[in-house]
C-alpha cells in the first residue's frame, strides 16, 4: 500500500545496526599498577584527547552500574558514560551515549608485559551516525592510548627525582 517492501525494511535495520571497532595499544615502562590507578581515577581526565572533564566525586571507584557525566573537548555536550565491567587491575569498559543513534563502547585493558606493560584501547561505535562521527573521533582515539602512557611515565619521571633528592639529603647527615 505505501510502497515499502519487506526487503528495504531489512535493509534499514541492517543500516542502524552498522559499527565500527578499532583497538589500539601503547607500551609502556611504568607498572600496571600506576597505569590501572590512572584509567580508574574518573576525576583526572586531563590526559585524555577526547574528555575535558566529569562530574565524578573525588575518591570514587569505578565499578560496574556507575553512570555519570563528562564533557567533551571537541564540542562541549554532556554525554552520559555508564561503567559496564570493571576487573580489577585488568579491565574497564564504559558505554558513553553521546546522541540518539550514536552509541560508543569504550574498553581500557592493561596488561603485564616483559617490558613493563601494555595499554589496549578498544573503540566501537554503533548506530546510524557512527561513520560521520567516527570521520571527527579517528585521530583523538589514536591517541588516548599513547596519551595515557605519556601520562603515568612523566608522572613516574617527577617523582624519582624527589626520591633521589630525599636519598642525597639523608647521605649529608
Amino acid at each position: 500500500m505505501f510502497g515499502i517492501t519487506p526487503r528495504l525494511i531489512r535493509c534499514k535495520q541492517r543500516w542502524f545496526r552498522y559499527s565500527l571497532a578499532r583497538t589500539y595499544q601503547a607500551l609502556s615502562s611504568a607498572s600496571v599498577d600506576d597505569l590501572w590507578h590512572k584509567v580508574v581515577d574518573l576525576t583526572d581526565v586531563s590526559w585524555h584527547p577526547i574528555i575535558a572533564s566529569t562530574n565524578v566525586p573525588n575518591g570514587l571507584v569505578a565499578k560496574p552500574g556507575l553512570i555519570y557525566q563528562a564533557v567533551t573537548r571537541m564540542i562541549p555536550i554532556p554525554v552520559q558514560i555508564f561503567v559496564e565491567r570493571v576487573r580489577p587491575g585488568e579491565l574497564l569498559s564504559v558505554r558513553i551515549l553521546v546522541l540518539p543513534g550514536l552509541e560508543e563502547q569504550v574498553t581500557y585493558q592493561v596488561k603485564s608485559t616483559v617490558c613493563g606493560a601494555c595499554v589496549s584501547y578498544s573503540v566501537t561505535l554503533r548506530g546510524l551516525l557512527s561513520p560521520l562521527f567516527w570521520s571527527f573521533l579517528r585521530p583523538y582515539a589514536a591517541r588516548v592510548a599513547s596519551d595515557l602512557v605519556q601520562a603515568v611515565e612523566q608522572k613516574a619521571l617527577q617523582a624519582v627525582p624527589g626520591k633521589l633528592k630525599q636519598s642525597k639529603q639523608s647521605y649529608l647527615y
